[in-house]
């Protein structure tokens, strides 16, 4: 076994014996490799992924209908293609014009009324001392959730409809003539108020999620160092849910043409076309019921460009401006 002479000083030597030998690099793993080593792990994507493929990817085969004189009874071969004709036809349809008006009316009264509002909920509760007090309150904000638009509506209907407590009262009163279930004028608030109503508990649950992550720690520095609860809240709790807000945002940017098909259906008649129609509702009677399969098609594959768009858009806005995006 040879050795090395190390020179620690002046006129001394010290022989040492070499070390192990460097360990050889690992060999590299081909994907198949790795797949099968995570094989397990694998699995359980599985069904989740079978899911988007069956109901997601494969219906998207669909929209060459946008593209088509389609009818059900040709099916696809025998379906002429028409080209852009069906495109040309939205834009000078004005039912088309009164639904893309009428969704973004709603989309915006619900960006800026209904996604801030689980935020506020959430720093009122979280703000309660009595943790049974909190417990209560977030159970039945959440109870709505859970109901369909069906009980919503006829809930609703018996309080603010034309017959309800609401005219009951007032007409006691001596005031009659109240229904807001059918003033067309203000359905488009009414609309934001039942979805409001409906999923603002459910919405808070991510966001008490972000601020049970903040630690203690900064709270109580900060209550040491003079802070009231409101300084408590805006310098520490609002920053750590900047992240999953934004996130939100950028989602429901993506989806600010989708407003509530099942909502709106159910009132349409109360209310009339003219107010309550939508790019969805617009679909399902141009399409479903209409026969007109290429005019509904290039709706909604329309639709779902402008979202993608907007959630590039708003994605890359999200980190210019200093975030993390969501991809």
């Amino acid at each position: 076994m040879s050795v090395t002479a190390e020179k620690t000083g002046p006129g001394t030597r010290v022989e040492r014996a070499p070390g192990p030998p460097a360990p050889a690099g690992k060999r590299k793993l081909s994907l198949g490799q790795r797949i099968w080593r995570e094989r397990w792990s694998y699995t359980f994507i599985i069904p989740g992924a079978l899911f988007f493929l069956v109901f997601a990817y494969v219906p998207m085969l669909g929209n060459v209908i946008a593209f088509q004189d389609y009818s059900p009874f040709r099916g696809f071969e025998g379906s002429p293609w028409v080209g852009f004709l069906n495109f040309q036809a939205i834009w000078t349809d004005p039912e088309v014009l009164t639904a893309l008006r009428n969704t973004l009316v709603i989309a915006v009264l619900q960006l800026v009324f209904a996604f801030p509002a689980p935020i506020a909920l959430a720093l009122l509760l979280n703000s309660l001392l009595s943790e049974k007090v909190r417990r209560l309150v977030q159970t039945v904000v959440y109870l709505p959730h859970f109901l369909s638009w069906v009980i919503v509506i006829s809930v609703w209907q018996q309080v603010l409809g034309g017959g309800g407590l609401v005219a009951n009262i007032l007409g006691d009163m001596g005031m009659t003539g109240f229904d807001a279930m059918t003033n067309a004028d203000t359905f488009k608030l009414l609309v934001v108020a039942q979805g409001m109503w409906k999923d603002i508990g459910w919405g808070t649950i991510i966001f008490f999620a972000a601020i049970a992550g903040i630690p203690n720690d900064r709270y109580e520095a900060a209550a040491i160092d003079g802070a009231s609860g409101w300084q408590r809240t805006w310098h520490i709790t609002l920053p750590a849910l900047v992240p999953v807000t934004m996130l939100l945002l950028i989602l429901n940017i993506g989806s600010i043409l989708t407003v509530g098909f099942e909502q709106l259906l159910l009132q349409q008649p109360m209310v009339g076309a003219e107010a309550a129609q939508v790019l969805d509702t617009f679909v399902y009677f141009r399409g479903v019921l209409g026969g007109q399969w290429g005019i509904a098609t290039a709706a909604g594959l329309l639709k779902g460009i402008i979202g993608t768009i907007l959630v590039l858009s708003a994605n890359r806005l999200a980190k210019k401006m200093g975030g993390e995006g969501i991809f």
